[in-house]
């Protein structure tokens, strides 16, 4: 069930995240996941032109968050604690990177998802993800 759209995703990141909000836009947030793009500038691009492997993370890490949020609400004390990236190829250049986003288990106090990467309008991924997110307690 889906406790917060798009619209509510990208205000709480413009709210509590304003230092990387303008980088990300929530293209879906439903029942089936959530795609979040990576609006990518010179400064996310590596030597060769490519996008870096810290900007790639960031984005398959923020899409698992939004995905995790979308679920439970506005907690902004969820916190990743495992996250395991595989760098499958270069991304196109000078294109958008897009993350499909999927929550496979989500408890009290522990969520596991899984986020392909991909470049915009490309079939094949550029990485994948696997996380872990820490839920806090309610208070």
């Amino acid at each position: 069930m889906i406790v917060m759209d798009k619209a509510g995703l990208q205000a709480f990141l413009a709210r509590d995240f304003a230092q990387v909000a303008d980088d990300f836009v929530v293209e879906r947030a439903d029942a089936q996941g959530l795609c979040l793009r990576l609006r990518v500038q010179d400064r996310h691009l590596r030597p060769g032109g490519t996008v870096s492997g810290p900007a790639i993370f960031a984005l398959a890490d923020v899409a698992m968050y939004l995905a995790v949020l979308s679920r439970i609400g506005p907690v902004a004390l969820a916190v990743t604690t495992n996250c395991s990236i595989d760098f499958m190829r270069k991304p196109q250049a000078g294109v958008d990177l897009l993350a499909e986003a999927r929550v496979l288990k989500l408890g009290r106090s522990l969520a596991v998802g899984d986020v392909m990467v991909f470049s915009e309008g490309g079939v094949d991924p550029v990485a994948r993800a696997g996380l872990s997110y820490s839920i806090p307690p309610a208070r």
